[in-house]
């Protein structure tokens, strides 16, 4: 009995192994075209007519979020990148979707309230390696991109990469 209980204990353990290893290793793959460190140079006016510039020095640390209109799996995270906006500093970036009365015409139907650049032509997008969406890159107050997340990432999950980074 006991033989049985330690092989199927080493066999679970086994399967997370590997598990966790194609994880990673997927995860990375995934994220190896993405910056790093120093944050890519950004000056743009959001679409409420502020100045955006990467370069001036921040209290606190910075979530920069690429998003589309398009994108469902955006859509999942618009409600939490817009409470994390009151809490924190946060740009994102609309790429790809459309001009920008399209744009501001989308936040308005959903209620949002954080700050856009519009990236029509995925120009921004591009200095950070960006070629799909959703990415999120949180900034520490030295600019130097601490964490990179591609997909779906929870509220909790970016506050805690904040908090970390402050």
């Amino acid at each position: 009995m006991r033989k049985l209980l330690k092989h199927r204990a080493t066999k679970i353990l086994l399967e997370i192994g590997i598990f966790l290893l194609l994880y990673f290793a997927v995860r990375a793959y995934m994220q190896w075209q993405l910056a790093s460190g120093p944050v890519p140079a950004v000056q743009a006016v959001t679409l409420s007519g502020t100045g955006f510039d990467t370069a001036v020095p921040r209290k606190g640390p910075l979530l920069i979020h690429f998003w589309a209109t398009w994108c469902p799996v955006c859509h999942l995270e618009q409600k939490s990148i817009d409470a994390i906006s009151q809490d924190y500093s946060v740009m994102s970036i609309a790429m790809n979707s459309g001009e920008a009365a399209e744009v501001m015409r989308f936040l308005k139907e959903q209620g949002l309230s954080f700050p856009v650049i519009n990236d029509p032509d995925g120009a921004i997008a591009k200095r950070f390696g960006v070629n799909g969406v959703p990415v999120s890159f949180v900034v520490d107050t030295h600019n130097q991109i601490r964490y990179v997340e591609r997909g779906y990432t929870t509220e909790w999950g970016l506050r805690l990469r904040l908090w970390l980074s402050s």
